[in-house]
């Protein structure tokens, strides 16, 4: 049977995922093939303004305009992602509205085809096979995602929402608590 690739879809771990990097965690797979993975944590802003890192990408940055931690690998390497027109030739699509663009491009290049952009340092990455291991562990649930997702506005309540709008048994799991002993 072919593996089931996820570039483009969201991985929401699970309340079973024990590593600290990704507990509670949206991670946009932008890339996924029998090479590995790699992707981005959505929902863990850092208190660095984009405008003190990257000038002129706060004209595109969604708020809160922070620079966002990507994940736990190469954390000075620095990635975007944007919500762009659809007609957009900018970056790279990942899926539907869903771009790649290099943060050491002009933004006000960009500003015709990016309607918002944010701005991550390191990335989640997993080698051949680990993906698809903690996958069949049951350590991340595998959902579409919205171009809202990635620049979500409150990206403290992503996993809540992300889950929130799923069918069945995975709705019930957005409101399960931090600590389940003190439930």
């Amino acid at each position: 049977m072919a593996p089931t690739w996820c570039t483009g879809r969201l991985l929401v771990a699970l309340p079973v995922l024990d590593d600290p990097n990704f507990a509670r965690s949206v991670v946009l797979v932008i890339e996924h093939d029998e090479d590995g993975a790699l992707g981005l944590v959505l929902n863990r802003p850092t208190t660095t303004r984009i405008e003190d890192v990257l000038e002129g990408w706060s004209l595109l940055a969604a708020e809160p305009a922070n620079l966002y931690g990507g994940g736990p690998v190469e954390p000075s390497a620095v990635v975007g992602l944007a919500v762009a027109d659809p007609r957009a030739t900018a970056g790279f699509a990942i899926t539907g509205r869903i771009r790649t663009v290099d943060p050491t491009d002009d933004p006000m290049t960009l500003a015709g085809e990016v309607e918002r952009a944010r701005i991550f340092a390191g990335y989640a990455g997993w080698a051949p096979g680990q993906l698809e291991g903690e996958l069949a562990q049951g350590a991340w649930l595998v959902v579409e995602a919205e171009a809202d997702d990635v620049v979500s506005e409150r990206p403290d309540e992503l996993w809540h929402t992300v889950l929130g709008r799923q069918p069945g048994a995975a709705r019930l799991m957005a409101n399960f608590p931090d600590d389940p002993r003190l439930n």
